[in-house]
């Protein structure tokens, strides 16, 4: 396994044979700029463009990106690897500091996702102790070189994303229920005993202070990725690991203190989604959630206050979800397309799918 150091220098010979577009920050805070990670031309980059899908700024990586831990007061942002990599790049958003790689220790590795405590001093990112059997939320001294100083145990396996919730100490983790080992790449190794869940904890002490799990039938439903409404209330999409005709929904809801509810929307529409949600945002109000599936080609709008399906706009290969305004979000693709979408209103192109342009990956954040 590759060490801080071989990560540091690869990455600095990235930088050296790739441009970096420094961003133009004297409006920045007053127009929509969207962070995301992307194949280009043969290289992975993390990207920063305007509502036009114009570059900002250009960030290499020495392999493909997932998703982002994003510090706005301080504009920097940390872009991590896809599971199972072991790297993170932080670097800032106006492009001013020299990005900087780091790596979790040897016997973990990233899921893809973190976040910042509001006063900037931690980075938290979940990993996979993987000879433990067990997820763990890592956290990293954002004022020492990100040095990893402590880890919380997340209350199972396979955490993928984590979000900050509205009392700005409460972490809610998304424990998949899937586990994975590197020696045997992305193989699912329990899909049989898998036990997925939401695990609230508390970003001081690392105390489980609340666990919500499925019904046991659902037990195959791996949780995956997360969205605070505007009401503070955690939206999640999940991946169903079971019998390939089976079709239980892929959308949930969770409130403290309440039992999960699902969403299923028309049939058809659950269909379409193709047993996959890759990505999962809001509108800018936060009243309509969003949900996608590139294996289905669909996005799905669902009203965050009663649950109720708003309907269905179609993208092929589109994943990467990130809010635009009231009603309104921009979604990216695998094909490099970049659309305005939403419930209602026409469906808007900002860059169509062609062999020459940059592949984004499945996420898609505003900053």
């Amino acid at each position: 396994m590759r060490s801080t150091e071989i990560d540091r220098r690869t990455f600095l010979a990235l930088c050296s044979a790739a441009s970096l577009y420094p961003l133009s920050v004297a409006n920045a805070a007053e127009e929509a700029l969207f962070l995301g990670a992307r194949l280009n031309g043969g290289g992975f980059e993390a990207a920063v463009i305007d509502a036009a899908g114009n570059d900002r700024l250009v960030v290499p990586l020495e392999a493909r990106g997932h998703s982002f831990a994003i510090d706005l007061p301080r504009r920097r942002a940390v872009a991590f690897a896809r599971s199972p990599g072991r790297f993170a790049v932080v670097f800032s958003l106006d492009g001013k500091d020299e990005p900087r790689a780091f790596a979790p220790p040897p016997d973990r590795h990233f899921y893809g996702h973190g976040v910042f405590t509001p006063d900037g001093r931690l980075l938290l990112a979940t990993e996979n102790d993987y000879d433990g059997e067990r997820g763990v939320t890592g956290l990293y001294d954002a004022t020492n070189g990100f040095r990893r100083i402590a880890e919380f145990d997340t209350g199972g396996v396979g955490p993928h994303e984590v979000v900050l919730m509205k009392d700005s100490r409460t972490l809610c983790v998304a424990n998949g229920g899937i586990l994975t080992h590197p020696d045997y790449e992305r193989m699912k190794l329990n899909l049989p005993t898998m036990k997925p869940s939401l695990a609230y904890i508390d970003s001081e002490t690392g105390d489980l202070v609340e666990q919500a799990e499925l019904a046991p039938e659902l037990h195959q439903l791996s949780i995956r990725h997360m969205v605070l409404d505007g009401f503070g209330v955690v939206w999640f999409g999940a991946q169903y690991q079971g019998e390939d005709g089976a079709r239980p929904p892929l959308v949930g809801r969770h409130r403290r203190g309440s039992e999960i509810e699902l969403f299923t929307g028309p049939e058809a529409t659950l269909k379409a989604l193709d047993n996959y949600v890759g990505s999962v945002s809001t509108d800018l109000s936060g009243e309509i959630v969003a949900t996608s599936s590139p294996q289905g080609g669909i996005a799905v709008f669902w009203d965050a206050s009663t649950g109720k399906c708003l309907g269905e706009r179609r993208l092929e290969d589109g994943c990467g979800l990130a809010p635009l305004g009231k009603g309104r979000l921009i979604e990216t693709s695998g094909r490099g397309a970049i659309i305005r979408t939403g419930p209602k209103g026409a469906v808007e192109a900002i860059r169509r799918e062609a062999s020459n342009v940059p592949a984004w990956d499945n996420h898609l954040r505003r900053i």
